[in-house]
């Protein structure tokens, strides 16, 4: 009952904050419940949730490649800006950061730190138009942080 009323309240603020995503993924989370299949689903979706997401993510970006409205000279073109190339090494540290945070949350079991990330995330949807999708990275960071203060 009490993870209920955990997911029922990151589902209300979520969209109270416009945090769509998230709210349509607390939602799928509390039918699985009340359909009583999270013992099925929920194992699935912490050992494979994640990589198909990512998964998903990377394809939806890699669309308009796929489709033809960016051409290999689009391509080019931006890998001999300035623009192209700082987003390319913006790409290399998130990316780096990403893993940090997996690792984090994972390897390093601290998924106790979620609901701080997610109340962020849902926070700054709601009131600086960001779009949730970082609390890999940003749990990335936070190991930075601690790194650099000696505490990880």
């Amino acid at each position: 009952m009490e993870s209920n009323i955990a997911i029922l309240f990151i589902l209300v603020i979520s969209v109270l904050g416009k945090a769509n995503s998230v709210a349509a993924a607390a939602c799928f989370l509390l039918i699985f419940k009340l359909l009583n299949i999270d013992k099925f689903v929920f194992p699935y979706l912490e050992k494979s949730g994640l990589f198909w997401g990512l998964v998903i993510l990377t394809a939806s970006i890699l669309t308009p490649i796929a489709s033809g409205k960016i051409t290999l000279l689009n391509i080019r073109k931006i890998f001999t800006s300035w623009i192209g190339i700082l987003a390319l090494f913006l790409s290399l540290f998130t990316t780096y950061l990403s893993g940090l945070g997996l690792e984090y949350l994972t390897v390093y079991g601290r998924s106790d730190i979620m609901p701080a990330l997610i109340l962020g995330a849902v926070i700054a949807a709601a009131f600086f138009k960001g779009v949730p999708v970082g609390p890999l990275v940003t749990s990335g960071l936070l190991v930075l942080f601690l790194k650099l203060i000696h505490k990880y």
